[in-house]
């Protein structure tokens, strides 16, 4: 009987858990952000779609650096593309203190684009590092293992915004109805006010830059392997010219970046207004926030799941199931008001939960060694979508109500647009496996 090809050999698996662990920083950085929009939103007295520019500030860094951050571990190495990355990250959080000193919104953008410079460079070399860790037939398997420990970041980053900063925002303070009594006050009393919640925000920020700057010691200090990719540098490289033809030609690659676009933006969108969703409910932010928790955690659990069932069945059906998911779910947050409707919304992050390191391995796949560093930077790069979308969808909510109809219901038919585009994906690249085997 033919052994299968383990998941994880014994010569990378040191390697492999350090690497895991930048998925969980990245994780925390996305995930103590998505709420600061509602917070952002209350505090400077912005729109939803003003506030919704900390993502565009946030996933747009991921598109202005993938790019440079392949280019750079083409010519140097993985490793020294991983330390760049986490240096970028820990000076993007240090940017909080003067951001909170001068209480400038735009200059809290600026640090989370600086921020997110880092960002860009660890999944540009995580994703496909993990990838290169083993064998070719287990890497979608073992990306999603790593990956999965991506919410297990998310879930810390939400627990510190649930119970260290949303509950010490003095702006969320309501009234017996409900609603916040902030933009009543007066002028003095909102700058003092405005001065401890900026605080309230800095401080967990400045501990990440810390934790980062440890995690950097470490692995500067830790010999990594050399890998698939880097051992056929030592033949003659491709050109990034010859590497962009190639990647061009490849349909299931060309058409994974787009259904990454959608799947991040709707990923972004679902867990950016949940805060929104349930405030139109009457329910404050902090409690709000448990709902994200509650999301997260089914995210993490299918996460587990969906990566023990690939064992048995093919991951671009599973795929294409989990799209199906997605899009009821997304149907019932859109149709059904009240509490019921806030419940559809949450377990849509049970079916998002495989979609973006499936997306992954299966756009890579067949993609040649030399040309994946820079096939990965598209795919990081496709992480833009958590920028452009939540603006898109807050314009909606800031309409208040379509037609009688609450437009924070309605907004959602975005995320619903692009879970279509990725079941899509998942159901045509199974149709062109078949038809290869």
């Amino acid at each position: 009987m033919e052994n299968k090809p383990k998941l994880v050999p014994k010569k990378y698996l040191l390697s492999f858990i350090l690497i895991t662990s930048l998925f969980a920083l990245w994780g925390f950085a996305n995930d103590i952000t998505n709420p600061m929009v509602a917070a952002f939103q209350t505090l400077m007295e912005l729109s939803a779609a003003k506030a919704s520019m900390i993502q565009f500030a946030f996933y747009g860094g991921y598109a202005t650096m993938a790019i440079p951050a392949a280019l750079f571990i083409r010519k140097y190495s993985y490793k020294s593309g991983i330390l760049l990355g986490l240096g970028l990250y820990a000076f993007g959080a240090f940017l909080f203190i003067p951001a909170a000193a001068y209480q400038e919104f735009t200059f809290f953008c600026f640090s989370l684009y600086i921020l997110t410079f880092g960002l860009a460079f660890l999944e540009t070399t995580a994703n496909p590092f993990i990838l290169s860790l083993g064998d070719k037939e287990t890497s979608t398997r073992r990306l999603n293992m790593a990956q999965a420990f991506n919410p297990v970041g998310s879930l810390s980053g939400m627990a510190v915004a649930s119970f260290l900063i949303l509950p010490n925002l003095i702006s969320d303070k309501r009234d017996a109805a409900g609603n916040t009594i902030f933009n009543t006050l007066a002028e003095t009393e909102k700058a003092d006010i405005r001065l401890h919640d900026l605080a309230v925000i800095r401080d967990p920020y400045v501990a990440l830059g810390l934790i980062v700057l440890c995690v950097f010691m470490v692995i500067a200090l830790t010999k990594m392997p050399k890998v698939r990719e880097e051992e056929a540098i030592e033949g003659k490289p491709h050109t990034v010219k010859q590497t962009l033809s190639n990647l061009w030609k490849d349909k299931i690659y060309r058409e994974g970046v787009f259904a990454q676009v959608c799947y991040v933006g709707a990923q972004i969108m679902v867990w950016t207004f949940i805060i929104q969703y349930a405030d139109h409910l009457g329910i404050n932010k902090a409690t709000a926030q448990m709902y994200n928790i509650i999301a997260m955690s089914l995210n993490l659990s299918g996460r587990f799941i969906g990566t023990y069932i690939m064992k048995f069945v093919n991951t671009r059906r599973l795929l294409t199931l989990f799209g199906v998911g997605a899009s009821v779910c997304t149907i019932g947050a859109i149709c059904i008001e009240g509490m019921i409707g806030l419940y559809s919304l949450i377990l849509i992050s049970l079916f998002m939960s495989i979609m973006f390191p499936s997306i992954y391995g299966i756009a890579l796949e067949n993609v040649d060694t030399q040309d994946t560093k820079l096939g990965a930077a598209f795919l990081v790069m496709a992480i833009v979508g958590g920028a452009l979308m939540p603006p898109l969808q807050g314009m909606i909510i800031d309409l208040e109500s379509i037609g009688g109809y609450p437009a924070v219901n309605f907004s959602f038919i975005l995320p619903l647009v692009c879970f279509g585009i990725v079941t899509l994906y998942g159901y045509r690249s199974y149709k062109a496996r078949k038809q290869m085997a």
